[in-house]
């Protein structure tokens, strides 16, 4: 009793000071400050007039709780010692026994276990209306009503959370939870877990767990505390004295802390003593055998006096309500039967019996112990005035039904996803990043992916192939599989436990210890854990594995943001809140960099309205039962996050195949900044030309010709009095619209190489005839904007003639696989299935046969299906990347492309004064009434628009990206376009303008 004999002079000497000294308090904060500076401090608790209070008593509490007191029986009274387990996933039988007990012995509470939120509402409702007393309601909600109830919402385990260092947003996850208890009737959240876990061999803690650490236990505990019960729910610390350093559990056994006494106040008691000054409204005590504490052996510290008494109200000054654990787990049952169970935990000082098996037993038996006198009638007033007082506290005064419309909505809001998403972002550790392989820079490297581990791994996946190709391998053999994985240069193993089983051991097989070694020597290698941090205890060489991930657990959003983590969308943040082994141990993380690209989250996240987002399907809709197009992609994103994709409709009218993300469209002009304009830009950015540089210059065959004297700045700009366009596949058939033998081949053949379609082949010299076509063309008399495809035929021609390399090679070398625009391409089928290529047109008027795969514009499919112009298929992420590059000013994943000068450049509306909206490639809003946007983005605002029905716009005031793919010239473009007449792509543009809420 040494440390508690000291701890009991220091409070005096606090009291004396107290007493005798003005600026007591002072000195008291200044030595209250000095306890919780390392994990070896002993915590100096408050004054118990100091300690916080989240529920003070009033006058017309103490009248209510006196009024009720008073009018109680004295079996009544007892019987609101007694919280009974209930369920609403059982029979008649189950609701009748539960009413009965309502009825005949006044129970004080009930606490829910499994079924559903409708029904249990219903019983809640049900159970109330017939109690004398209103009925204490409580539920195991350690992560959430989904603990116990079906169509709720799971947050992470305490384990997870401890690993996040920002504690607001721990005190969130209590907020939400308390919220979604509040809306259930629910008073009593048996939360938070204040256990240690310094034993990795826990079989019912772990996970439950805030971690090791005390003070990182307690800070987290606080956090969550502070969540619930600002919100009027009460949370309820457990398990006292400390669970965590035990290797069986009470639900089958006694479990044995052979701790010492002093181990114990510096340890395990830690939590609770910083808990009770911060304000904690009730206390589990646990079914423990611990001899420092209860000299008797194999006696259980639920049912102990010395515990329940002596340590918790007396010397640790807790005052309010004292549960036991259940009674019916096997750390107490196998002690005592029921009944003289019940008995010896309330003699023992607790308030509230849970889970008791027999109440008519135990109110005889307490009772008879009154009558006996082994107890006082002041001790009965104690607790029960207790329970009473908590009733009114939780407005149990005036009690309201359970509501049960929109009950299921009320709790699962979509801000529970937003909060998810940013846990995880915090929570997610590395704890090994060997020569800084993570992020993941190089794209341009084959990454395979492998999965031990028997669950779900789709989301991971799937997210990881967002960024980069990433092929997944699976082989029961360990030889074969490393046979398959001879060309990969770095391996990324997912190991996927199910969060479902999360009292069981996660320990690595010996197959798969094996599968890692194997891989760890000959390959760089990733290892992402969706588990318990001890699950890689087994491992016991790490040094030749590169990277080491912790993701805690294995939800869909957990993998997603790891894989942001390992691409650079996202920097890990999270700390270990428990050893892995004497390398990795409590407080490790290491901050990775985070490197611009895409991320992905919710709306709310980044200040849109997930609601009003909503609105874009309806209008996606219209255009497709309007036959607008067959299918559309839409994207958006802001501040770095895609926070809406979504595809609707199908390849084409008359089929049934539904269009996917993934799926490429012919994105026609977008062409011009997604492939050409970039090159353009770099060029610019190594001032081998300028804005002055004349296109006599650039290319000497427009030397004596009607445009030499055009600038670069008015070629960009569309303002160089050139034609719109010229139909030069039509000088290339015959009055029936045939294409002739002069000019084509149906097989490639020497000289008829350049492929128009699957069965037609343009004589390779053609090109020269297109660009004297051009040189020759007249120009239009007025100097003024006019949009001209010339321009980008000009600029292929010249980036191929000054750098000696295909347009196709520059866009794939210098941007696609280092951005990882890996769906981004010319020719698409070079690489891709049909299936995944949305067809253009059923052409009856040049390649007679249906456009799929194959360039929809004529002039550039005479280009080998490369133009300048147009030629590029893709998909509404990867036209995203590309964007979120420009409106990054040049930078995306860590590499600078150009200069944000240059970009700036390129940017500006040159000729704006003029009447020419242009910048140089780019597209600009409108200056006038009509133009490619909703008119309601800021003039920085840039993008494009394509003829297939496409538009990609960016808008650096709001740093949201648009994306929209359509293929609205199928089955004809010669039809009226509808899309645009009816304002379909400025439509969505206002809603998502509209649909910004942090302005």
């Amino acid at each position: 009793m040494k440390i508690f004999f000291l701890r009991f002079i220091l409070l005096l000497s606090l009291l004396f000071l107290a007493t005798n000294c003005s600026s007591t308090k002072a000195k008291v904060e200044s030595i209250k400050k000095v306890d919780i500076v390392g994990e070896e401090e002993i915590y100096i608790p408050h004054i118990k007039s100091e300690r916080k209070t989240f529920f003070p008593q009033t006058l017309e509490e103490k009248k209510w709780v006196d009024s009720v007191y008073n009018q109680l029986t004295f079996k009544e009274k007892v019987g609101q010692l007694f919280m009974v387990a209930a369920y609403s996933n059982k029979d008649i039988t189950h609701t009748n026994a539960i009413e009965k007990l309502i009825r005949e012995h006044s129970i004080g509470g009930l606490i829910f276990f499994q079924g559903g939120p409708k029904r249990q509402a219903r019983l809640t409702n049900q159970y109330q209306s017939i109690s004398k007393v209103p009925l204490f309601i409580g539920i195991d909600a350690e992560w959430g009503l989904s603990m116990r109830l079906d169509s709720t919402f799971r947050y992470p385990f305490n384990m997870t959370l401890g690993a996040i260092k920002d504690l607001k947003l721990v005190e969130k996850v209590g907020e939400s939870m308390a919220k979604e208890s509040k809306r259930m009737g629910i008073h009593f959240n048996f939360s938070p877990v204040l256990d240690i876990n310094t034993n990795p061999k826990n079989p019912i803690i772990g996970y439950r767990s805030f971690g090791e650490s005390k003070v990182n236990v307690t800070e987290h505990a606080i956090a969550l505390m502070n969540g619930v019960q600002r919100q009027g729910v009460f949370s309820t610390g457990k398990h006292f004295p400390g669970h965590g350093d035990t290797s069986t559990d009470s639900h089958h056994t006694l479990p044995v802390v052979n701790a010492t006494l002093e181990h114990i106040e510096k340890v395990e008691l830690y939590p609770y003593k910083r808990m009770f000054d911060e304000g904690l409204v009730s206390v589990m005590v646990a079914h423990l055998n611990v001899p420092s504490l209860e000299p008797r052996e194999g006696y259980p510290t639920s049912i102990s006096q010395p515990v329940v008494t002596n340590l918790l109200k007396n010397e640790m000054g807790f005052d309010g309500l004292i549960f036991t654990d259940a009674l019916n787990m096997k750390g107490a049952s196998n002690f005592k039967k029921p009944g003289d169970i019940d008995l010896e935990a309330f003699l023992a000082g607790n308030d509230i019996l849970l889970f008791a098996e027999n109440v008519p037993l135990a109110v005889e038996k307490i009772s008879a112990a009154y009558q006996q006198g082994q107890f006082s009638e002041s001790r009965l007033e104690e607790s029960v005035k207790k329970i009473l007082q908590y009733k009114f506290k939780a407005g149990l005064n005036k009690l309201e039904p359970v509501e049960g419309i929109n009950i299921f909505n009320d709790l699962n809001p979509k801000s529970n996803i937003d909060l998810q998403y940013q846990l995880y972002e915090n929570a997610v550790t590395v704890v090994k990043n060997q020569d800084d392989i993570l992020p993941i820079k190089n794209l341009n490297q084959k990454i395979a992916y492998v999965k031990i581990g028997e669950d779900s791994h789709s989301a991971f996946v799937s997210t990881l192939k967002k960024y980069t190709d990433v092929t997944e391998l699976s082989d029961s053999n360990i030889d074969s599989l490393m046979t398959k994985l001879t060309d990969f240069e770095t391996v990324i193993i997912g190991y996927h436990k199910s969060d479902k089983s999360w009292w069981k051991s996660p320990e690595l097989s010996e197959n798969e210890l094996k599968l890692i070694d194997t891989i760890a020597v000959k390959k760089k290698l990733i290892i992402d854990c969706f588990a318990k941090p001890y699950s890689l205890s087994k491992i016991t060489n790490f040094n030749d594995i590169e990277a080491f991930v912790v993701s805690y657990q294995n939800g869909d959003i957990a993998q997603e943001v790891s894989a942001q983590i390992v691409f650079g969308a996202v920097d890990a943040k999270g700390k270990l809140p428990v050893s892995i082994n004497e390398e990795f141990k409590v407080g490790d993380g290491i901050v990775t960099q985070k490197i611009n690209r895409l991320g992905f989250t919710t709306p709310e996240n980044v200040g849109m309205s997930s609601e009003k987002l909503n609105q874009i399907e309806k209008i996606a809709q219209k255009a497709i039962d309007g036959k607008m197009a067959p299918g559309i992609q839409v994207l958006v994103a802001r501040k770095g996050k895609v926070i809406y994709q979504k595809s609707f409709g199908t390849h084409t009218y008359d089929n049934t195949t539904k269009v996917k993300n993934t799926d490429l469209y012919d994105v026609a002009s977008l062409t011009k900044i997604v492939a050409t304009l970039p090159i353009v830009m770099q060029v610019y950015d190594k001032k081998k030309v300028n804005l002055e540089t004349k296109l006599g210059e650039m290319l000497p065959i427009f030397i004596g010709s009607n445009k030499e004297q055009i600038t670069f700045k008015e070629l960009l700009s569309h303002y160089g009095r050139m034609q719109a366009w010229t139909p030069f596949y039509k000088s290339t058939i015959d009055s029936a619209k045939i294409p002739m033998d002069k000019y084509y081949r149906k097989i490639a053949t020497l000289g008829f190489s350049k492929r128009v379609s699957d069965s037609l082949f343009l004589r390779d010299d053609y090109h020269d005839s297109i660009m004297q076509k051009i040189i020759a063309s007249p120009l239009i008399d007025k100097k003024e904007y006019r949009y001209s495809d010339f321009t980008f035929i000009i600029l292929k021609q010249y980036l191929e003639k000054t750098t000696g390399k295909s347009l196709e090679d520059l866009t794939y070398n210098n941007f696609y696989k280092l951005v990882g625009m890996n769906n981004t391409l010319f020719n698409p089928l070079l690489k891709f299935d049909k299936k995944n290529i949305v067809p253009t047109e059923i052409d009856n008027y040049f390649r007679h046969d249906t456009i799929h795969g194959y360039v929809h514009d004529m002039e550039a499919a005479m280009e080998n299906g490369v133009g300048g112009h147009a030629g590029i298929f893709s998909n509404a992420l990867d036209i995203a990347k590309m964007m979120q590059m420009y409106l990054q000013k040049g930078t995306y994943g860590a590499v600078q492309y150009f200069s944000p000068e240059t970009f700036d450049t390129f940017n500006t509306c040159w000729f704006c004064a003029e009447g020419n909206r242009r910048g140089l490639g780019f597209d600009k809003p409108q200056l006038g009434a009509l133009g490619p946007t909703c008119g309601c983005v800021s003039l920085s605002s840039f993008g494009h628009t394509g003829f297939t029905g496409t538009m990609a716009w960016a808008d650096p005031a709001t740093e949201i990206i648009y994306v929209f793919l359509s293929n609205r010239t199928f089955p004809d473009s010669n039809l009226p376009n509808k899309l645009s007449k009816e304002n379909i792509r400025e439509d969505i543009q206002k809603v998502i303008q509209e649909a910004i809420i942090d302005k």
